[in-house]
């Protein structure tokens, strides 16, 4: 079996639009999808009965994991408008608490003052987080998510309802209708389901690419966002999207790297036991998750968009219009808007790049160089190696970086002058 099955399998839950006029709906839904498989990943590791795992590492790369995704989340839900996001507002419900859908948590401020206030969060029936909370070995890192959801969400106009605090007494997401974790538990099986793997990292294995690939997705629906932004001269918002997108990228990183913590005997007996191996010696792994390449594609072509944002067509003859256009756009500063779009473009392209570079030197640590490419030489770059031409390649902006060059050269020169 190949691990194409696991990316399979990780994308089987379908996202569908069911709340129209919340924008956000089809980048928040994935993203609510790997937090909740955060969660059951928490409950995994600590789950595990082998004495020679590194429980404490484990315990802070999901803590620092799951706060780098509510960060994400928080960014998304910033400029969200309540009338269009489904929320549940208990502090307009006369104090009266429904017993359908959401449980509630009654928080009292300042309880020496008789005329203390009194907050009721939001706390969903559905999502691990509550529930890992109330178990011992959990109960710390439910605690730190909580209030780090608590503090990232404090810009937002609403919260998630997953237990935080909420000492604003904002509305809550209505999580449960939103992110329907109790069908998303139901992909708890690891495969292959016909065969009885007797190994634990299966399910490290298997969660990991179950986050990663949704927030694969999340990137996916972004772009296309953010190539409409740009059509419709939306450049603040696309550009505050692009930051966004460079973050999911160095998150894709962060996720990646849980594998590093595997035990290297079991993972190995694993990767034979799934059959997990390249078709051939130009491929890698990762590209069998046919979504990130398609994200990659479009990150790159990305830079389509510059003569659009420039307002200036290619020169047919190859020549500097584009560069001389972006260099005068950068002395003159006479639209930043367009400044802050072409330098976040420029984000995203560091970001995609140190991905595979990354995951290239992850292939290295977790398999071994011969065994990660298949030859001696995995570690030189030749014209077979696919995964090194990404990230060695040259510039996907040649105009933005030709401008940048000149105009480093002319300050160089005033400066002589002066």
């Amino acid at each position: 079996m190949s691990i194409t099955y696991i990316f399979q399998k990780s994308r089987s839950f379908g996202i569908k639009k069911e709340f129209p006029g919340w924008k956000n709906e089809d980048v928040l839904k994935p993203a609510l999808h790997a937090l909740e498989f955060t969660f059951r990943f928490v409950s995994i590791v600590l789950s595990d009965p082998r004495p020679y795992t590194n429980q404490r590492e484990w315990r802070r790369r999901l803590e620092s994991l799951a706060t780098s995704q509510i960060e994400l989340v928080s960014l998304f839900c910033e400029d969200d408008k309540l009338e269009n996001v489904p929320i549940v507002d208990i502090g307009k419900s006369g104090g009266v608490l429904t017993r359908e859908g959401s449980s509630a948590e009654v928080w009292k401020l300042n309880e020496c003052d008789q005329e203390a206030q009194v907050l009721v969060s939001q706390v969903s029936e559905e999502s691990l987080l509550p529930r890992l909370a109330t178990w011992k070995k959990s109960e710390d890192i439910a605690q730190k998510i909580m209030y780090s959801i608590e503090c990232e969400m404090r810009r937002c106009p609403y919260t998630l309802g997953l237990g935080e605090p909420n000492l604003s007494g904002k509305p809550s997401l209505n999580y449960d209708i939103v992110c329907k974790a109790s069908e998303l538990h139901l992909l708890t099986k690891t495969p292959p389901e016909q065969v009885n793997v007797n190994n634990y990292e299966n399910r490290t294995l298997f969660t990991t690419h179950q986050i990663l690939e949704s927030w694969i997705y999340v990137a996916y629906q972004l772009l296309k966002r953010i190539e409409n932004e740009i059509d419709s001269k939306s450049y603040e918002s696309a550009t505050s999207d692009c930051y966004i997108l460079q973050q999911i990228w160095k998150l894709l990183t962060e996720i990646e790297d849980l594998l590093l913590l595997m035990d290297p005997d079991d993972f190995l007996r694993l990767k034979n036991q799934l059959d997990i191996k390249a078709t051939s010696e130009c491929e890698s792994f990762c590209f069998r998750s046919n979504t990130l390449v398609e994200i990659t594609k479009m990150s790159k072509n990305l830079r389509h968009k510059v003569p659009y944002i420039l307002d200036v067509e290619v020169d047919p003859m190859g020549g500097p219009r584009l560069q001389e256009t972006a260099m005068k756009l950068y002395r003159k500063k006479h639209s930043p808007l367009k400044i802050h779009l072409l330098q976040s473009l420029q984000a995203i392209e560091t970001s995609v790049k140190k991905f595979y570079y990354s995951y290239k030197q992850l292939l290295v640590v977790v398999m071994g160089s011969v065994e990660a490419k298949g030859n001696l030489a995995f570690m030189t770059v030749d014209s077979s190696d696919t995964l090194a031409q990404i990230f060695l390649e040259p510039t996907y902006f040649p105009s933005l970086d030709g401008a940048k060059t000149f105009l480093g050269d002319y300050w160089s020169h005033e400066g002589k002058r002066k």
